[in-house]
């Protein structure tokens, strides 16, 4: 290395040195302002839920909107996430409550959304994730809700219809499938574990790739790695997350069929949140069994200039062919035009419910 470049780069690197220890200035400065934070409120006795989503949705946005680059929004983001994750811990690490075991995308959808010092929960089952926060055993819970390729999960809305929780917050997390596996060629591959859904997202690869290999569904991607490490001529289908963890090479990347392939995630506590400036509302509510019933129910939100999102039918568990309709609605139960279109919705509707008024993910 010549001495000309030696002393550039040593120049850029010193400068380097003096960035990361402003950085660190700053970020223990606000890390002190966030316990003053948290110091005001107790005083005033407003201690209460010390996750504020739309507080947090709203700094992400003024840093997006404030980005110059080179590094981008997706970037910064995470960066902020983490930082405000860490500033939160120094007041009390938040559980979240996930689908399990680690390793599954739903613990990368709540790393991603509550950053890497939050205490992971890892659950059996989407019931007992619901479970965990209602029992006050865990403060949130990060759950899918629906998928772009293989739509709704249907355990989660049928747990949604019942549970006092309140949707708070949403993560899409866009999804990545590989085939990993300890052996060394897709000719040595005889078994496929995998989720359900992870399965009917890869079928196509899996038909040129793998037209003789059984395809055997699992509780969860994770629980597939884990299988696939133990039993030779086997494969999991997962994600990054769970290829690191149990140690298993990727034998093939990103096989998913669809290439936008993306889960939606909402995140659920014992309480929502407060207007951010882009929110979204999820309900639940019902029609009688008669011509024009549902036609009735949603003319308030177009009445009102309320766009829907979604509109997603379901079938009552209590009477033989009754459905529920599950809807998102643009802007926060507390905006006009929402507030306006739901007081009409209370008079038409037989059954409603109010899921919960939340940010809009940040990407």
């Amino acid at each position: 290395m010549s001495d000309d470049l030696q002393r550039e780069l040593g120049l850029v690197r010193q400068q380097i040195d003096q960035v990361d220890g402003c950085l660190l200035d700053l970020l223990n400065q606000r890390a002190r302002l966030a316990q003053q934070v948290g110091e005001i409120k107790s005083r005033h006795g407003e201690a209460g839920f010390i996750y504020r989503p739309e507080r947090e949705a709203q700094v992400l946005q003024r840093i997006q909107g404030m980005n110059p680059g080179p590094l981008s929004n997706e970037s910064v983001t995470w960066f902020f996430r983490e930082v405000m994750s860490a500033c939160l811990s120094l007041e009390q690490p938040l559980g979240i409550a996930f689908l399990g075991p680690l390793g599954t995308f739903s613990e990368s959808a709540a790393t991603k959304h509550f950053g890497h010092a939050a205490r992971l929960m890892p659950q059996i089952s989407i019931d007992d994730v619901f479970r965990e926060v209602e029992a006050c055993h865990a403060d949130y819970a990060v759950v899918p809700i629906e998928n772009s390729t293989e739509g709704a999960i249907g355990r989660t809305l049928d747990l949604l219809l019942t549970t006092p929780l309140r949707i708070c917050g949403e993560v899409v997390l866009r999804i990545h499938q590989h085939l990993l596996s300890n052996e060394e060629s897709l000719g040595r591959v005889s078994k496929v574990y995998s989720h359900a859904q992870s399965l009917a997202q890869c079928h196509e690869w899996l038909n040129r790739s793998l037209p003789l290999a059984q395809r055997i569904p699992v509780g969860s991607n994770a629980q597939a790695a884990q299988l696939a490490a133990a039993e030779r001529g086997t494969a999991a289908i997962a994600g990054q997350a769970a290829a690191e963890r149990y140690q298993l090479p990727e034998l093939a990347s990103n096989i998913e069929d669809e290439p936008n392939n993306t889960t939606r995630f909402v995140v659920l506590g014992r309480h929502d949140a407060g207007p951010s400036g882009r929110d979204k509302t999820s309900l639940i509510m019902s029609a009688q069994n008669q011509t024009g019933a549902l036609s009735r129910l949603l003319a308030p939100f177009s009445d009102a200039g309320v766009s829907m999102t979604r509109l997603e039918s379901r079938p009552a568990r209590h009477t033989l062919w009754e459905y529920v309709f599950f809807v998102d609605l643009d802007g926060h139960r507390d905006d006009a035009p929402v507030r306006t279109a739901l007081a009409e919705l209370v008079r038409r509707a037989p059954y409603l419910k109010l899921l919960g008024s939340y940010p809009v993910a940040a990407y």
